[in-house]
């Protein structure tokens, strides 16, 4: 014998309703869909190395999620940075201040720069992912305009963690075995 249940959707998000304390700074969240945020994920990720590094040794270190939030807020805060350039924002309700580590006349992120010249490719590359279901293998053209453009612009290289040395990257490959259309 089985019983059957209803399924119940929510037509609202779950929000947690107890605030945060107030020792604990408020960030803003990137607020981005899956598609742009994996477009831009490498770029993230190099830009961000030592922040998120840091912040896996505190996790390593502690479970206790509230050991970690100072960390935390400095990845988002990196994260917007990057995310902000590659998006062309025009006005940020809050643009996060720049790391410690790193003064604004240094900063290799030029948010000038890049609105002028890969707003474009980064528009086609999330928007191809967003149709081809967030596929890589089936947006190489726009993800080369792209990685071309970041690379000029700010110097920053697409590299895949855990790739073999001295061979070339699959999206640097001039004829994959994974296509949009296999053969």
């Amino acid at each position: 014998m089985s019983t059957h249940r209803g399924a119940a959707f929510l037509d609202q998000p779950y929000v947690d309703p107890n605030p945060l304390p107030s020792s604990v700074p408020h960030v803003d969240e990137l607020g981005a869909t899956s598609a742009p945020l994996k477009s831009a994920s490498f770029f993230i990720g190099q830009h961000c190395k030592d922040v998120n590094e840091d912040f896996m040794l505190c996790k390593a270190e502690n479970r206790d999620p509230a050991h970690c939030l100072k960390e935390g807020r400095k990845v988002t805060r990196c994260a917007a940075e990057v995310y902000v350039v590659l998006l062309h924002l025009p006005d940020l309700p809050t643009l996060p201040p720049p790391l410690p580590t790193q003064s604004p006349a240094d900063s290799s992120l030029s948010i000038g720069k890049i609105r002028e010249s890969c707003l474009a490719e980064f528009d086609a590359h999330w928007q191809c992912l967003e149709k081809n279901n967030q596929y890589f293998q089936a947006c190489r053209k726009p993800e080369r305009a792209l990685n071309q453009c970041v690379f000029t612009k700010l110097n920053l290289s697409k590299t895949i963690p855990g790739s073999p040395e001295g061979q070339p990257q699959v999206h640097e490959k001039k004829n994959p075995i994974f296509t949009r259309v296999q053969k």
